[in-house]
């Protein structure tokens, strides 16, 4: 049964200390480090390729969500947690011609991941068919953020907004899928404070669903794809749901429902970073009614 992290060991130590170690590792065992950031505090997310994880994500059309890797750091008490994507689970959602496995095993060796965490588990085949209930999004199912004129224009407005800061959407990574005119980007989103909505935020939505003893900071950061002339993103109501399979709809505790607004509020910040022409500009929905808003 697959679940979508992987918990290495905690280690003890500072976490910016214990960040530059793991980097280190993750470069001896064949890993590029393409992403270092602090999505919110005492918490650190690295995001990590290899030219086997790229050639792979080459080898389908979509494929290129799954180019990159991210190794979480979360200080708890005097620890600092250390978690992974997991791979495999990965490679099934992403529809991935390969296991992913040879990445697994690197990343159980650079880091110590290896104890999966973060649902009840799937098999491989509904990872693949997932979605989180009847009518709600699948991995077909992604936000639309625009066409371009070329995939070198699309690029060059992508990178540009992401330079600006706009809206407080900001670049974590950039990662070009050798021989395709793909590239995915790894973006944060501090949305809030750049007087923006909250629900389109990091922090707040991770405050709303990270609240396991066992933290999933790896959900971040958000991608944005540009295939050819046309820029899209996984839509929120299936990739939080990816990520949080467990998660209630509703009630007292954590649930999506808390975030209802979230799934537009992202579509709007990501077509503003985007820039690119949308021909029929839709809402993106709320948790549990798609297309409209509660």
């Amino acid at each position: 049964m697959l679940k979508p992290f992987l918990a290495a060991p905690d280690q003890q130590g500072d976490i910016r200390a214990v960040g530059d170690q793991i980097k280190k590792q993750l470069k001896d065992s064949g890993f590029s480090v393409v992403g270092d950031y602090v999505p919110y505090a005492r918490t650190r997310v690295l995001a990590v390729t290899s030219e086997a994880l790229k050639r792979t994500a080459g080898r389908t059309d979509r494929g290129a969500y799954g180019a990159v890797m991210r190794v979480s750091l979360a200080e708890e008490g005097k620890s600092v947690q250390v978690a992974c994507t997991n791979p495999r689970y990965l490679a099934a959602a992403y529809h991935l011609p390969d296991s992913l496995d040879k990445a697994a095993e690197a990343l159980n060796k650079a880091v110590g991941c290896q104890e999966p965490f973060g649902s009840q588990g799937m098999s491989a085949k509904d990872v693949a068919n997932y979605n989180y209930a009847v009518g709600m999004e699948y991995f077909e199912d992604a936000y639309d953020l625009g066409k371009f004129d070329s995939f070198d224009a699309a690029v060059k407005s992508v990178e540009a907004s992401l330079a600006e800061k706009k809206g407080g959407v900001e670049k974590v990574y950039r990662v070009d899928i050798p021989g395709k005119q793909q590239v995915v980007f790894g973006v944060a989103m501090r949305t809030e404070s750049a007087g923006g909505d909250k629900y389109g935020d990091d922090a707040f939505q991770m405050g709303m669903v990270d609240v396991d003893a066992r933290k999933r900071a790896a959900y971040l950061p958000y991608e944005i794809l540009v295939s050819g002339n046309k820029a899209e993103a996984l839509h929120m109501r299936y990739r939080m749901a990816l990520y949080f399979p467990d998660l209630s709809m509703m009630g007292s505790g954590p649930s999506f429902f808390k975030l209802r607004s979230s799934p537009d509020a992202i579509l709007q910040a990501l077509r503003s970073t985007s820039g690119g022409k949308v021909e029929e500009p839709v809402q993106a929905g709320a948790w549990g009614m798609p297309g409209s808003s509660y």
